[in-house]
C-alpha cells in the first residue's frame, strides 16, 4: 500500500474525528453543564490540552506507520484507527445529542478497546511511538469510566 496513501488516510480519519467530535460535543453546553459530574472528572484545562495532543499524535503516528514496509501494520493501524473513530463518534452523538449516556458509555468502551490494535502497531514501529500513543489509550479508559459515571448520576 503506498504510504502517501497510509498517512494521507490516516491523517483524513483524524480530521473527521476532530471536526465531528468538537460538532457535537458543542451542541448542548447548557444541558452539560446541568449534568452532575463524576468526583474523578478532570479540570477542563485537561481536556484542552490533551485532545490536541491525542489528534497531533494519532496524525504522527498514522504518518509512522505509513513509513513502515510492512503491509499488513497498515491495513491493523487504517481499519482500526477508523472503526475506533467510528465508535468514539458515536459516543459524542449519542451524549450530546439524545442524551443516550449509557449507549454513550457502550460506544466509547468500544472505542477503547479498538484502540489497543493501535497501541500494538505503534509499539512495534517503535517504543518511543507506542510510549507517545499510550495517553491516547489512558485517555479514553478514563473517558469511558467518566461516561459511565455520568450515566449513573444522571
Amino acid at each position: 500500500m503506498p504510504r502517501a496513501l497510509v498517512g494521507g488516510l490516516g491523517t483524513l480519519i483524524v480530521v473527521v474525528y476532530a471536526i465531528g467530535a468538537g460538532r457535537w460535543v458543542s451542541t448542548d453546553a447548557g444541558w452539560y453543564r446541568s449534568l452532575v459530574r463524576p468526583p474523578w472528572q478532570p479540570p477542563d484545562v485537561v481536556f484542552g490540552l490533551i485532545w490536541p495532543y491525542n489528534f497531533v499524535m494519532l496524525v504522527v503516528a498514522s504518518w509512522a506507520v505509513a513509513a513502515r514496509e510492512q503491509r499488513v501494520e497498515h491495513v491493523v493501524w487504517l481499519v482500526s484507527l477508523a472503526l475506533s473513530v467510528v465508535a468514539a463518534l458515536t459516543w459524542a452523538y449519542q451524549f450530546y445529542v439524545p442524551h443516550a449516556l449509557t449507549t454513550a458509555g457502550f460506544a466509547l468502551a468500544a472505542a477503547t478497546l479498538l484502540t489497543l490494535p493501535l497501541i500494538v502497531v505503534a509499539f512495534r514501529v517503535s517504543l518511543l511511538l507506542g510510549v507517545a500513543l499510550v495517553p491516547y489509550q489512558l485517555w479514553l479508559a478514563v473517558a469511558t469510566s467518566l461516561a459511565f459515571g455520568y450515566a449513573s448520576r444522571n
